[in-house]
């Protein structure tokens, strides 16, 4: 609870409350739909009962364990264990695990997958069945496995050695390299400084049998452990299980003391300078430790997470707001407070410097910072602020059956190993109404000059080669500079709150016929002005509405020359703000309003997407009338898009994935296609503000060219006066317009390359791809999205667990529909460079032996039941009612036939996909890059 508020924000509810009405020592209410025991033997169990996706329930088992326990030679073994669990239990022995749960549709690394922090361990399987006869006890019998049944054989052991080395290699970057170095400082010397959860291959590489299976005694056990249930399930009868099967356990006598590592108090700043050769951009990070207790919390615990979520916030808001501006010294600044460590939090600054200006964005944002602390914050900013949370709870509150079973668990999770309440949500929210009432704004201002501690303060900064970066001395006198600095004058609200259409004209039309499709349950309204509008009522997401408007076009209706300034159409219409309003502006206009709207063009389609909640429905409806009358603009915002490229393009200079992506790309197409450039100097000076707002202005100039859907909880009577308004006024013409076929073709039918990089931590690259024309249709999608999984599969069992070679490999498919039907698949994965060889030959055989028939059909059985199972979870969610409608009116069938899905599903066998890795592979085009560290 401490951190959920840390995003979110409030209004202020009229209430007739004093302040001896607010108790800060009183517990905060507790949800009473989690049901949370503790058996004899110690061991902690949360249930939740709930139907958001009907029939399935999501299992955990949480681990108080993490490798901050680890001795100097175990180093890695807390990882280790999270990695054996899916290699051999006691009621599931080798991949027994995985191949139970795949049977049922689960998908590793989806569905079934589990982490390793500094303070925890915590294993998942999410949306798991429970109308399968036995698969809830099933289920709960790994989770028993898990607890105290991992058979930890050392064929298995030795295995996994290679898998998590090729882990760590797979991470290695620059990035990785700098926080590995900031971890002192950070950390402040303790013993997390030295317990990257990863840990170390020499440990991985040698450690004794006995060693791995002597810390899964010590500290995988009951005291540590919670297991939480949550779905739709029967809450007494999956207690009962739990007690029955989890009891027998026995607790582990005179056990090993679990520690929390406190972070000790510095007077004296910490500083960190990391530099690395892959790294082109600087970041600063600027933060000061707080205490946080591990105590049972209070109304005071609620009241000081909601302040602190408040000044992150507006501080932030305002850190923006300078970011918006071209002269920023900074391309990005913000501030948080956030869980830092088990027994800390932190609140600070972190900071995106531009090129060589690393000591003017401190500067700019310290005195920010300060301009808070000496002056607090104005009433305007605080009522927006409100205004947002209060929004936030009632739309939690509309939607709380709709909860998902991750949020649920992360509740779960935070009580059990950090002890945060598992409040209720609607009267918690009463509780905020009454902080609220009697708030001040000397309250926000006493609480951010507390949180502005002159000790615990930790400067971490990432520098660069050839800059001046900000050092520990230059650092320490701008502070010393800024708090004195007696010209720093308070922050001006100059804005006047409007409405988004104040000023706007709006001649309502009509709609002038309406009609049902019986076959999608879908209403058409054809508007006074030639708009169409699908229309379906759904409420399986209470409180939630969608919007879709989209029309064929895209960017093959833009001029080669400009499609620079097509690429960033999008982002910049993001940057600029709507109607009367810039950016910053708009956000004050919409605080407390849940209505988004956005614009894309893509190749074939340009389309604008909208989300909002019942009650601002005509807030949305609002914001898509101005993209189409009054679009902004805006040229200081346009600065920034370019000072942002700028810093993109130095950022991607050093960085070994674009320097791959950009060798493919010349490869493929060559140095001079103007339909697939390189990001370079030349690229950022084609964008044109004039450009893009000429292409912006062509592609969104007919809304009668857009198809607009709108799927979700807003009833016909209520929308249709607000379509009228806002839809049916925007004018129109009768021009319609089609897509273009400008898709390029490779230089080479046939591409294999070997290319040699400079690399810091060495590691192989291997990307390898098939294409070749083939017929779209729904059956086809469905086989070679089989063929797909069916191979990564493969390759986990045989590149992976049988070589020890990678981390895991990648295969991806695609089968467009247009503009040209073509099939191809695209293998990926990182590797020791030593074994790149061997490995990029085993892909080539089993691509080979599923050419030949080799498909084994409980292997394709999996795949496809997990397609069955996301077909009826999709179901369950509004998105599914707007696909209904797109792929009835665009695609042209309807998505609620089972023929068009389910009976398809079931019907491919092994000779489909034999047939159509046959077809693709049949003198078809390719590519093999293999990237190597220079020797």
């Amino acid at each position: 609870m401490k951190n959920l508020l840390t995003v979110f924000f409030l209004s202020l509810a009229v209430h007739t409350i004093t302040a001896q009405e607010l108790k800060l020592n009183d517990p905060l209410p507790v949800n009473t739909r989690i049901k949370k025991g503790v058996l004899k033997n110690g061991m902690t169990y949360y249930i939740y009962k709930t139907d958001v996706i009907k029939n399935v329930a999501s299992y955990y088992i949480i681990q108080n364990v993490g490798s901050v326990l680890e001795n100097d030679d175990q180093q890695g073994l807390a990882h280790f264990l999270e990695h054996m669990a899916f290699n051999g239990t006691k009621n599931f022995p080798g991949k027994g695990v995985l191949n139970t749960l795949q049977k049922h549709g689960a998908v590793f690394a989806k569905d079934i997958n589990a982490y390793t922090a500094f303070d925890e361990t915590v294993y998942n399987m999410d949306n798991i069945p429970t109308n399968v006869p036995g698969l809830i006890d099933t289920s709960l019998l790994i989770l028993h496995d898990w607890a105290d049944g991992l058979l930890l054989t050392e064929a298995e052991i030795d295995a996994e050695r290679g898998v998590i080395k090729e882990e760590w290699r797979t991470r290695q970057n620059g990035y990785m390299r700098l926080f590995k170095k900031s971890l002192p400082a950070m950390f402040n010397n303790t013993k997390y400084a030295d317990r990257m959860p990863i840990g170390l291959m020499s440990v991985v590489d040698n450690f004794k049998y006995k060693a791995l299976r002597d810390f899964y005694h010590d500290w995988y056990r009951t005291d540590l452990q919670a297991i939480a249930v949550v779905g739709d399930v029967d809450v007494a009868e999956i207690e009962q299980k739990i007690q029955k099967l989890f009891s027998p356990i026995e607790a582990i006598k005179n056990p090993i003391e679990r520690f929390v590592i406190q972070i000790p108090d510095n007077k004296v700043m910490l500083y960190n300078l990391g530099i690395d050769k892959e790294v082109a951009t600087s970041t600063i990070s600027f933060t000061i430790n707080q205490p946080k207790s591990l105590k049972d919390e209070t109304v005071a615990d609620l009241k000081e997470s909601l302040f602190s979520g408040m000044i992150s916030r507006m501080l932030s808001s305002r850190l923006r707001e300078i970011s918006q501006k071209p002269d920023a010294p900074f391309v990005s600044a913000s501030a948080s407070f956030q869980s830092f460590a088990r027994a800390k939090n932190n609140f600070g600054l972190l900071i995106s410097p531009k090129p060589n200006n690393q000591v003017e964005a401190f500067k700019v944002a310290l005195i920010e910072l300060n301009r808070a602390v000496k002056f607090g914050f104005t009433q305007a900013e605080i009522d927006r602020t409100m205004a947002v949370y209060n929004n936030y709870y009632q739309t939690k509150i509309s939607k709380i059956d709709q909860t998902p079973h991750a949020e649920i668990v992360n509740t779960i999770q935070k009580n059990y190993l950090e002890n945060e309440a598992m409040t209720d949500m609607p009267k918690e929210y009463e509780i905020v109404k009454t902080i609220f009432a009697t708030m001040t704004p000397k309250d926000l201002q006493d609480f951010i000059q507390k949180l502005y501690s002159p000790e615990n303060r930790v400067l971490d900064v990432t520098g660069v080669e050839g800059e001046n970066n900000l050092s520990e001395a230059a650092a320490l006198q701008l502070i010393k500079e800024v708090e004195n600095d007696a010209t720093i004058t308070a922050y001006t609200d100059e804005f006047v709150g409007k409405t988004l259409i104040s000023g706007l004209k709006i001649k309502a039309g009509k709609i002038k016929s309406e009609k049902v499709n019986k076959e999608i349950g879908s209403t058409r309204f054809v508007l006074s002005n030639g708009v169409v509008v699908d229309y379906t009522f759904t409420n399986i997401e209470k409180n939630n509405v969608l919007l879709e408007a989209a029309s064929f076009g895209g960017n093959s209706l833009v001029k080669d020359a400009d499609l620079p300034s097509a690429a960033m159409v999008s982002t910049l219409m993001g940057m600029s703000g709507l109607g009367d309003y810039n950016a910053t502006d708009l956000r004050k206009v919409l605080a407390g309003k849940n209505a988004n709207a956005r614009i894309g063009i893509s190749d074939l389609e340009e389309n604008i997407s909208g989300m909002t909640t019942t009650k601002d429905i005509e807030t949305l409806l609002q914001m898509i009338h101005l993209q189409f009358v009054k679009p902004r603009f805006d040229q200081d915002s346009f600065k920034v898009l370019l000072n942002n490229l700028d810093n993109s393009l130095i950022q991607r200079k050093n960085d070994i994935a674009y320097k791959m992506e950009d060798s493919i790309t010349t490869t493929l197409y060559g140095f001079n296609n103007p339909r697939k450039r390189l990001f370079d100097e030349k690229y950022i000076k084609d964008i044109s503000f004039e450009k893009i707002k000429a292409i912006y202005l062509e592609r969104f100039k007919n809304p009668a060219d857009f198809t607009f859907f709108i799927a979700g909880d807003i009833s016909k009577e209520d929308l249709k006066p607000l379509l009228e308004k806002y839809i049916a006024s925007l004018p129109t013409t009768k021009k319609k317009e089609k897509w273009q076929d400008n898709s390029v073709s490779w230089l080479k039918g046939t591409n294999k390359k070997e290319i040699f990089m400079a690399m810091e931590d060495p590691k192989a690259t291997v990307r390898i791809a098939f294409k070749n024309p083939f017929t779209y249709s729904l059956k086809n999608t469905y086989v070679l999205k089989a063929f797909q999984d069916v191979l990564e599969n493969r390759l986990l069992e045989t590149l992976r667990e049988q070589e020890g070679g990678t981390y895991g490999a990648s295969v991806f498919s695609s089968l467009p529909k247009r503009p040209k039907q073509i099939a191809s698949f695209y293998v990926y994965f990182d590797c020791d460079p030593d074994k790149v060889d061997k490995l990029v030959a085993i892909v080539h055989e089993e691509i080979e032996k599923i050419r030949k028939g080799d498909i084994d059909k409980e292997d394709l059985d999996k795949v496809l039941t997990s397609y069955l199972k996301d077909l009826k979870e999709e179901k369950e969610y509004t998105n599914y009612g707007l696909n209904v409608m797109y792929d009835y009116t665009i695609e042209g069938y309807n998505r609620n036939d089972a023929a068009n899905n389910l009976d398809l599903i079931n019907s491919v066998t092994p000779q489909d996909v034999q047939k159509l890795v046959n077809t693709i592979l049949d003198k078809a085009e390719s590519f093999e890059f293999i990237f190597k560290p220079q020797k």
